[in-house]
C-alpha cells in the first residue's frame, strides 16, 4: 500500500535526524508539545466531541466512551505527563557495560533507539500523545494508527504535536498519524518490513491477537487485562473491600482494572458480604461458583467467565481452599497482566509473588497502579505481557535496543 510505504520512508529519514538530536533538543520538543496541547485544548475538545457524538450514535458503551473522552482536566494531565518525560533521564547513549580486552580493544554495550516504532491502538486518544512523547525522547520515529472511533481527536493532537516539534527544529515526520483507519492500513503496517523496526498493539484481545498472528515485523505483545485479586484467609476484610472496590470501579474500562475475585473459603463467609456491599455502591454484577452463591446472591459463572476481560461493572468470584489453589486458578486464566493478594501472612505473600506468572504482582495494593506514570516512567506505551525484551509498563528504556561500540588503535586479527 503506497500510502503506508511513504509513511515508512518519511519515518526512516526523520529518525536519522532524531537519533542525532541532543537530549536538550528532544526536551525542548517535548516542552513545546506540552505547551501546545494546553494552548490548543479547545480544538482538541471540539474534535473529541465529534468522536463522542459518533460513538454514542453507534451504541458505544459508557465504559468505552469514558476511554474516548478528553476533558480539559484530562488534557492538562496528559500535558503534565509529557513534562514528566522531559524530567526523566535520556535512555539513549547509556553504557550498559564495557570491558577492555587483552589485545587493547575497548568494548562498550550502548543503548540506542529502536528506529521506527509503529503503534496500532483503539479508542484511546491519550495513546497518541503518550506514544509520540515516549518515542521522541527515546530517539524513535513513530507511526501511529488509532481506531476510527477516535480519528478526529487523533488528527487534532497529532497535528498539534507535529507543528510543535517542527517549531524547535525537528523533522515533523518524527511523528506521523495514519489518517486512513481502514483494515488495509493496519494490515500494511503489520507487514512493513524494512521500515518498521517494532510494532506495538494496544487494545482489546481481538486487535492484539490479529497483530500477533498476522504481523511479519517484530511485535511487542501488550496485554489484555484479566486481572485477579486474591483474598487470603488472613486478609483484613475492610482493606480487601476497599482495594477490590478501587480496582474494579475506579475506571472499569482500563486494562489494569480487576476482573476476577478469588477468595479463600475460610474467610469467604465474612468477607464476601462486605465486599459485595461495597461493590453494590456502583452496581457491580457478580457471578461465581456454587460455594460463593451460597453466601451471597449472585449468578452462576460459566467457564468463559473465569477468563473474561469485562471492561465493565462485572466481576467473577472463585472460592479456593488454599493459596496454592488460588495461584493455580490465576495462572490458568490470567492474561499475564496484573494480580494482587490481600493477606497478613508473609509466607502466603512470598509464595504468591514468586509463583504467579504475571508482569506485575501486588501485595495489599490495587492492580490499578500498573501504569507507567504510577511506576515513575512518566507515561507508558503499553503493558507488555510477554517475556522477551520488555515486560510490564513499557517506558523509555524498553524503547531502546543496544549496539556494541568497539574502539581500538590498529588491532587486527
Amino acid at each position: 500500500m503506497e500510502y503506508i510505504i511513504q509513511l515508512g520512508k518519511n519515518a526512516k529519514f526523520a529518525q536519522l535526524t532524531l537519533a542525532d538530536a541532543s537530549t536538550a533538543l528532544k526536551n525542548r520538543a517535548l516542552t513545546a508539545i506540552s505547551a501546545a496541547l494546553i494552548e490548543n485544548k479547545q480544538d482538541i475538545i471540539d474534535a473529541n466531541a465529534i468522536d463522542l457524538a459518533n460513538g454514542k450514535a453507534n451504541g458505544m458503551s459508557d465504559s468505552l466512551l469514558d476511554r474516548l473522552a478528553l476533558s480539559e482536566s484530562r488534557i492538562k494531565d496528559i500535558a503534565d505527563s509529557v513534562l514528566e518525560i522531559v524530567a526523566l533521564p535520556d535512555p539513549v547513549g547509556v553504557i550498559k557495560n564495557g570491558s577492555t580486552r587483552p589485545n587493547g580493544l575497548n568494548i562498550e554495550k550502548v543503548a540506542v533507539p529502536m528506529g521506527t516504532i509503529a503503534v496500532i491502538y483503539e479508542a484511546r486518544p491519550n495513546v497518541t500523545i503518550d506514544a509520540a512523547a515516549l518515542c521522541l525522547k527515546s530517539g524513535n520515529a513513530v507511526i501511529l494508527r488509532g481506531g476510527k472511533e477516535a480519528i478526529n481527536s487523533n488528527i487534532a493532537t497529532a497535528n498539534i504535536m507535529r507543528n510543535a516539534i517542527e517549531s524547535v527544529g525537528l523533522d515533523k515526520n518524527c511523528i506521523q498519524l495514519v489518517e486512513d483507519t481502514s483494515r488495509e492500513t493496519a494490515n500494511a503496517l503489520m507487514k512493513l518490513n524494512g521500515y518498521i523496526d517494532v510494532l506495538i498493539p494496544r487494545g482489546g484481545a481481538g486487535l492484539i491477537n490479529s497483530v500477533v498472528q498476522n504481523a511479519t515485523v517484530p511485535v511487542i505483545e501488550t496485554g489484555v487485562g484479566n486481572c485477579h485479586i486474591y483474598v487470603d484467609k488472613t486478609a483484613d476484610i475492610d482493606m480487601a473491600a476497599d482495594i477490590i472496590f478501587n480496582a474494579k470501579t475506579s475506571r472499569p474500562s482500563v486494562c489494569n482494572a480487576a476482573e476476577s475475585l478469588v477468595i479463600h473459603k475460610d474467610i469467604a463467609e465474612k468477607a464476601l458480604p462486605a465486599i459485595k456491599a461495597k461493590l453494590d455502591e456502583k452496581n457491580v454484577e457478580l457471578c461465581g461458583d456454587e460455594y460463593a452463591g451460597k453466601i451471597i446472591d449472585i449468578s452462576l459463572a460459566t467457564e468463559e467467565d473465569w477468563g473474561k476481560e469485562y471492561l465493565d461493572y462485572k466481576m467473577s468470584v472463585k472460592t479456593v481452599e488454599s493459596v496454592e489453589e488460588a495461584i493455580t486458578h490465576i495462572n490458568t486464566y490470567s492474561t499475564g497482566h496484573s494480580e494482587a493478594i490481600i493477606t497478613s501472612d508473609y509466607t502466603s505473600a512470598q509464595k504468591f509473588t514468586k509463583l504467579v506468572n504475571s508482569s506485575a504482582v501486588y501485595v495489599n495494593a490495587s492492580t490499578r497502579f500498573t501504569d507507567g506514570g504510577q511506576f515513575g516512567f512518566g507515561a507508558e506505551i503499553g503493558i507488555s505481557t510477554q517475556k522477551l525484551h520488555a515486560r510490564g509498563p513499557i517506558g523509555l528504556p524498553e524503547l531502546t535496543t543496544t549496539k556494541f561500540v568497539i574502539r581500538g588503535n590498529g588491532q587486527i586479527r
